[in-house]
């Protein structure tokens, strides 16, 4: 699976990508980035971008507004 890798010891999966990967990107950006820009830097693909975005927003941690037609993602 992309994005996930598993741990060959304990057969358990992991996360390629942690959310401070994701958060990172934004606050490089200004604090604002779309999914695109996001995912272009962090090196997943764009559906892979919003699922944990929309994951790490329900932690209070970014947050999302939608301007046009793009979803950018801000920092807090």
């Amino acid at each position: 699976m992309p994005g996930i890798d598993r741990d060959e010891d304990s057969g358990e999966y992991t996360e390629t990508y942690p959310d401070s990967d994701f958060i990172e990107v934004i606050e490089e950006m200004d604090g604002m980035a779309s999914t695109s820009d996001i995912s272009d830097n962090v090196g997943c693909t764009h559906r892979t971008a919003y699922t944990r975005l929309k994951k790490i927003e329900d932690k209070g941690l970014i947050e999302s507004r939608k301007l046009g037609n793009t979803l950018v993602w801000m920092t807090q």
